[in-house]
């Protein structure tokens, strides 16, 4: 398998190279050069086989020769170890129609966990391979954070640096990357906006002064490797409601369109795919890109689903440079005007291609507490603001009752218990495995919204490429 930049540049390269890159060297983001195709046999062979199993399959095409299929299955079996549930990422049945997809029985008790358990594993036996030095870069805005923390801390050849927006993610999920006290680990709290991050994170990429002396790589949904890992769940999930004989729509809380992305990419490759809903809070360029054609960024309103809480959504690159028939150059001019302009029109052509498989919806405050009472009240579940936003889009729906509607449950309710306790008058508990996370000593440096001063602390602690 070969993968090409969606802005043009740079020659293909291997699904090895791709991960330890992270963004392409033109700021593009690597997309495979083709889709893998699945058999309505082969996803049938997929149902009642254990999580890390389907992993390898859906998997195997992407990694190419790059892993043998041993060597991916034991990275899978040690990765999907560590949940907390045998199943990793089951389902739960809300009503007749509804289920709840839990991508939250990982160590950091969020879906990024699914991905970059895998990814961590990923980055230490390419690196072994080639005796060089990773330095990480990413911003969050929330869980990516934790999840890669945890995913790379105390792992040899890799110093990791992440940027949070200051003030503007739970204390939990600020406590569980500020808390691992790891040498090669370093915390920043940035003041700014989620967007803010990321374009320093881009900037950074793209600035030779930096590349030339530091291999560096990303962890966040830019890189290819976690987006595949994601499309894993989209096939177990649909394997067990009765795929392929059976259509499945999906509801997914979208912020940085990666995980929807993933949903995407697995009716590509064939999965009966009825519906992606892709579910915004009140920052909602997403749904009026789908909507409207209206892809501008506006001011980020900070709301209790932080992980949402983004108007540039990176991984809509991807699905541009699909709909506008994989013309690199295309999507290569198009980016450059919205850097410029932070705005841009999908034609009506485009508009249509998506929505062949893509609808949306804008949840605010109200509907988003009115589905968090509603799946306690009516389901006996606890359900954290994210997740609440996509079961609202879901339920708002008219689909087909005969086709099961699954929303991705992306984080654990005790990771917002303020926001939980106010739309139910329940406070959820953290899981026992992380209960002591109050109690421990946090480390983080805050730096101004200044692209020099960060990149003076990464440079300044950062290992070079060759040590």
């Amino acid at each position: 398998m070969e993968y090409i930049s969606t802005r043009g540049g740079g020659a293909p390269l291997n699904f090895e190279q791709v991960t330890l890159a992270g963004l392409a060297g033109d700021g593009g983001l690597y997309v495979p050069a083709r889709w893998p195709q699945f058999s309505t046999d082969e996803i049938a062979a997929m149902a009642g086989l254990p999580y890390s199993e389907v992993a390898v399959r859906v998997m195997k095409p992407f990694v190419g020769d790059v892993l043998s299929e041993a060597e991916l299955r034991d990275l899978c079996e040690q990765a999907y170890g560590r949940f907390a549930h045998a199943a990793v990422t089951p389902l739960a049945q809300l009503d007749g129609q509804h289920w709840l997809l839990e991508l939250f029985h990982g160590p950091t008790l969020a879906f990024k966990d699914v991905a970059l358990q895998l990814l961590g594993l990923l980055f230490e036996t390419f690196l072994a391979r080639q005796d060089k030095h990773l330095t990480v870069v990413g911003a969050t805005s929330g869980d990516t954070g934790s999840a890669a923390i945890d995913a790379l801390a105390g792992r040899d050849k890799v110093d990791i640096f992440m940027l949070h927006p200051d003030g503007r993610i739970s204390d939990v999920q600020r406590r569980q990357m500020t808390t691992v006290r790891a040498p090669n680990v370093h915390n920043i709290a940035l003041e700014g906006s989620f967007d803010d991050a990321q374009a320093m994170v881009k900037r950074m990429f793209a600035d030779e002064s930096v590349t030339d002396r530091f291999a560096i790589s990303a962890v966040n949904s830019i890189n290819w490797a976690r987006l595949m890992a994601q499309i894993v769940y989209y096939f177990y999930a649909a394997s067990q409601l009765g795929s392929p004989a059976r259509q499945v729509a999906f509801s997914v809380p979208t912020g940085n369109f990666g995980d929807v992305f993933a949903g995407y990419v697995a009716a590509q490759m064939g999965l009966p795919v009825e519906r992606l809903i892709v579910a915004t809070n009140v920052n909602d360029i997403l749904h009026r890109a789908l909507s409207a054609g209206d892809y501008s960024a506006g001011t980020v309103t900070p709301t209790a689903a932080p992980s949402m809480d983004i108007q540039i959504s990176s991984n809509f690159e991807r699905l541009l440079f699909d709909l506008e028939g994989r013309d690199g150059a295309k999507t290569a001019g198009r980016m450059a005007a919205f850097d410029k302009s932070r705005s841009m029109t999908l034609s009506a052509d485009m508009q249509a291609d998506a929505g062949k498989i893509f609808t949306s919806h804008r949840v605010d405050a109200d509907d988003m507490a009115m589905a968090m009472r509603w799946a306690h009240e009516e389901s006996a579940q606890i359900i954290d603001p994210h997740t609440a936003i996509g079961l609202s889009a879901a339920r708002a729906m008219d689909i087909d009752p005969s086709v099961p509607v699954v929303t991705l449950a992306t984080a654990h309710p005790g990771k917002f218990r303020e926001a939980v306790e106010r739309a139910t008058g329940f406070r959820p508990s953290l899981p026992r495995r992380v209960g002591d996370l109050f109690d421990r000593e946090e480390a983080c440096e805050t730096l101004p919204g200044d692209y020099d001063a960060v990149k003076a602390f990464v440079t300044g602690k950062a290992t070079p490429a060759n040590g």
